[in-house]
This record gives structure tokens, sequence and C-alpha cells, in this order.
């Protein structure tokens, strides 16, 4: 099935006060919940129902979850709190309500908590909005995380300055109430580890280009700040509007793009074989995951064990 040339991408819009609330997710949580916005819409009543397809999820993403992995996403977003501060108030306030598994049908049915639907649905004027294509090309966590804050400030050109304490507390990386040992305590650390793969990420992958400073204060960095610009994404949309067929054969496009594989005969031959799309996916994620190594030409190896080549 033929895949249109181009789609329209795809925004989420998150409130501001759940941009700047403190908490933590895997990469596999962020994934879920970033499915999960993709289909809320305003008109949405409590109570409403949210159907992830994991195949679907997969093939978006490009990466593979098991299930004990998407066992363990939900239930930590049902229990995991979030810390929503406005003005004289503190929400505390997890995101789901309940997930409910289908066993055998691929299918993860979500309910949010109905305290936090005003934040993801009911916006107005105050919102975050950022592709959706390019969160989930992320694969680091934290670069999911700058991604969304750096997002609220893409109007602007520059973030305001967040203290170390602050910017550390945003990403769960320290306990506010010292009560949890601080990560990534070094600045060289949390330099390499954290702000240096998050900015090339977002930078290859997402419609902005960041750059952060750190600021001292007498010898040592006290604050952090990012500056903020958009780019062409070199990417292509990733096409939830279309049907599961047509989404996936788009998506094989852009990876055979990737691999460099461009001969018109050749990817007509590939993405009209279910066993070599499916092979594709799988290599790609290979690739990704380091399982498989091919530095030099990763599509002529992939063509190689198709017995394309």
């Amino acid at each position: 099935m033929a895949a249109p040339e181009s789609t329209v991408p795809i925004e989420i819009r998150q409130h501001n006060a759940l941009t700047t609330a403190r908490y933590e997710m895997s990469a596999c949580e962020m994934d879920i919940v970033f499915s999960l916005l993709s289909k809320l819409t305003k008109q949405d009543k409590a109570g409403t129902i949210y159907e992830i397809r994991v195949q679907e999820l997969m093939e978006m993403t490009g990466r593979t979850w098991n299930y004990k992995q998407l066992l363990e996403s939900t239930e930590n977003l049902n229990s995991r709190v979030y810390h929503i501060e406005n003005g004289k108030t503190l929400l505390q306030v997890s995101l789901l309500a309940s997930a409910l598994y289908r066993k055998g049908e691929g299918t993860i049915e979500l309910e949010i908590s109905e305290r936090m639907r005003p934040f993801l649905i009911d916006l107005k004027s105050n919102f975050t909005s950022y592709r959706l294509q390019a969160a989930f090309s992320l694969s680091s966590k934290y670069a999911k995380r700058i991604y969304q804050l750096a997002s609220q400030w893409k109007d602007i050109g520059e973030t305001k300055t967040y203290s170390l304490d602050e910017f550390k507390g945003m990403l769960k990386l320290k306990d506010p109430a010292g009560k949890e040992p601080e990560q990534y305590a070094q600045i060289s650390a949390l330099q390499k580890y954290v702000l240096d793969v998050a900015t090339n990420q977002i930078n290859e992958h997402t419609d902005l280009r960041i750059k952060y400073e750190l600021l001292k204060k007498g010898r040592s960095y006290q604050s952090i700040k990012f500056y903020v610009n958009t780019q062409v994404p070199q990417q292509l949309p990733i096409p939830f509007e279309l049907e599961a067929d047509d989404a996936k054969v788009q998506l094989a496009r852009k990876h055979l793009d990737t691999l460099g594989i461009a001969e018109p005969k050749l990817v007509q031959e590939i993405l009209q074989s279910a066993k070599h799309v499916d092979a594709l996916f799988a290599f790609v994620y290979k690739l990704k995951t380091d399982k498989i190594k091919a530095t030099k030409n990763p599509g002529g190896l992939f063509l190689k064990m198709q017995g394309l080549r």
C-alpha cells in the first residue's frame, strides 16, 4: 500500500506547569506518554479510554519494548507522583488512573487521572507544543525531558536561568528534601552523561537546535540556561493519522533512506515484501542498540543478509 508523499507533523501540547513539574520517567514510559498525548482532544469526556497499540508504538519509535517493560512502565505511571506548583497550591498527582492489558491482542487501554486532565487537555493559552516524531526520536530520557523544557521557550530563543538545584530537581537527579543521593554531582559527569547526550540528540533528531551555558558564582557552577533555535528536522513525520499499513510503509521508506538504500527497484522490492519490511525494522533496532556492528556500510549489510545483494 503506497504512502502519501507528506503528512502534517503532529504536535503534542502540554501545560507549562507539567513541563516544569518534578518527575522522572524511563524512556519506555515517555514513549507511552507521548503516544497517549497524541490521542487526546479537548472534546474528550471524563473516563475516556485511550487505546495504545504496542506494534504501532514500536514501529513508530523504532524501539522494541517487551511485555515486562511495558507492564512496569504503566505500573510506574500509575504510582509515580507529579509535583505541580501553581500559585498557592501544590498538587501531587499521578498521570494514569488505570491501565488495562488485552493479552494476545497487543493493546493497552489507558485512563487518565481526572486531576491531571486539565493540564493535558484544557490548555487555553498556556501550553508547550512539541513534535511527536521528534520526541519519539530521542533515546535518552534526559534528552526527552530537556526537549520538552526547551520547547517551552522556542519562541523566545532562550530559557530562563535555572539554578542547578532547580534543574536537577526537574530531572529528578536531586531530591529537594535531601533524602536520596544526588546523581551526577560532579559537573563533568552532568555534562558527559546528561547535557552533552541530550544536546547532541536534540540537535540531530528534532526541530530544535539548542546549546547550554553553565554559569559560575565564584569558583563553582551554580546555574544553567539553554539557547533555543528552530530548525527543519531531517526526518519524516511519524504518521499516526495513517492506517497502520501505510504508516509502516512510510517509516520503512525512512529507514531505507537512512541506510542509503535508494535504488527504486530495490526499494520497491523490499517494501512489497512483508518479510523484508519486518526484517528491516528488526535490523534498524539492532543497529541502534549496537547488537549489529556496521559502521561503514549498514545498508549493504542489510541487503546481503536479505539475499538482495
